[in-house]
């Protein structure tokens, strides 16, 4: 039976499931895939498990449709006013609660373009947002371009000024821009300077400003990178919009997945402090991507106890800074190119390529619009999952991102198979595969 033309550009299998089904360990699978690919945080787990079943106690009325999640976005608002700084008390109303950020950017899509529309997304761009703006909502997204410019820098707003009107030009409509606030592969900020002239060039455009801030507690001190100093995160919401921006533009994405360790229980929220009629046009949309009513349950637990977050967050912050320097100093060590200064996130956005073709007979013989190719197949001939720079619309060839936030014998199995995967001047029998994987 016909499927509509949408889903039959989906029916090609995913070619990753194989290897991220495959996991290694070193006793029950030592033959498997070890996967730095995926953004994910290991080395809370623990203490989030600990907290979640001390308190589980489910509620009856977790049985039912509930308050349709008003405990969640209470929480959510108390707890983001504090942590997020922001000018304004965030008010229960002010939130959408959906299934993670995936369905959060999705919704922002479907709520700011119609079909046709662009939102502007720079490069490099977290790898699924392109699926996630516009797989379902007929959004198109106008990529920029910064050259040899910072992505985070000064200049970038010129850029971003630049192809909106060369999409105005070709009589494209522009309605937003997209931000990833701690930047996701690069683990940097943007600076309170930067983001002023972000939302200075929202307002002259009138664009809605969509910051995805679900990295913003996923914050360290970065001792390996110190000159410059890395920006420190603000969060839109702490900047005081007065003369800047209508807020009614401005727009902010959190969730419960990186900042806590825990993307399998999924909760996202949508914050929008001073647009009522898209909060009202949300109700009924983020029924579509509901969360669990024990998904809600436990992480308003979490979220409520004050004591327990701070602490978590203060550890959380010192493993991550601890292995940031960790796997710097291993890039270091092992002649790898790294994007310096990252202060957020846990992942390093690495140069495989360089050194890759440093360690080849004929390095000429491969093209740069090949490297990719060529890093990924080696690395997966050594068993080792990484996310290509080709799904972040890297600009240059050869980049990867490395998760470093896992168990340490894990992590340094990975950091092992890496190097011999490009430092192998002998290639073996080709293993060609397109992994579109980028969470």
């Amino acid at each position: 039976m016909a499927l509509s033309n949408r889903a039959s550009k989906l029916t090609t299998p995913d070619p990753s499931t194989p290897i991220l089904s495959n996991n290694w360990h070193p006793t029950l699978n030592p033959s498997g895939y070890v996967n730095l690919g995926v953004a994910e945080n290991y080395l809370m787990h623990s203490s989030l498990s600990e907290h979640l079943h001390a308190n589980l106690k489910v509620p009856t009325s977790a049985f039912t449709y509930g308050d349709f999640f008003k405990r969640s976005r209470t929480a959510i608002a108390s707890f983001l006013t504090k942590h997020l700084k922001t000018v304004q008390p965030i008010k229960p109303e002010h939130v959408a609660v959906a299934s993670g950020c995936t369905s959060a950017v999705e919704h922002m899509a479907w709520a700011f373009a119609d079909p046709g529309d662009s939102i502007l997304l720079g490069r490099p761009y977290y790898g699924a947002f392109p699926g996630d703006a516009t797989l379902r909502t007929g959004t198109k997204l106008a990529f920029v371009d910064f050259g040899e410019d910072d992505p985070l820098g000064g200049d970038c707003v010129k850029k971003y000024e630049d192809r909106l009107l060369e999409a105005q030009a070709k009589g494209e409509k522009v309605t937003g821009l997209l931000l990833c606030h701690p930047h996701n592969p690069l683990g940097r900020c943007y600076s309170r300077e930067v983001l002023i002239e972000l939302l200075k060039f929202c307002n002259k455009y009138q664009l809605h400003l969509i910051s995805d801030e679900i990295y913003a507690l996923s914050i360290f001190e970065n001792k390996i990178d110190t000159q410059p100093p890395p920006a420190p995160f603000h969060s839109v919401l702490s900047i005081d919009t007065t003369g800047l921006i209508n807020p009614a533009l401005v727009h902010v994405l959190w969730g419960m997945s990186k900042d806590f360790g825990a993307n399998g229980l999924r909760l996202g929220a949508i914050i929008s402090q001073h647009n009522p009629k898209l909060m009202t046009a949300l109700a009924p949309a983020v029924l579509l991507s509901s969360v669990s009513s024990l998904s809600e349950h436990v992480f308003a637990n979490v979220l409520e106890d004050d004591a327990w977050v701070e602490n978590y967050i203060k550890e959380n912050k010192r493993k991550l800074g601890t292995y940031y320097e960790y796997i710097a100093t291993w890039a270091k060590n092992n002649d790898i190119a790294y994007a310096p200064g990252a202060n957020a996130g846990f992942f390093i956005w690495v140069d495989l390529g360089r050194t890759y073709l440093k360690h080849q007979g004929d390095p000429a013989a491969i093209k740069p619009e090949d490297l990719d190719e060529a890093v990924m197949n080696a690395l997966l001939r050594h068993k080792v999952f990484l996310a290509s720079g080709v799904r972040f619309g890297s600009e240059k060839p050869g980049w990867f991102r490395v998760v470093f936030s896992h168990d340490m014998e894990y992590l340094n199995e990975g950091l092992g198979r890496i190097v011999a995967a490009v430092t192998s001047p002998e290639p073996l029998p080709n293993l060609s595969i397109d992994l579109d994987v980028t969470f």
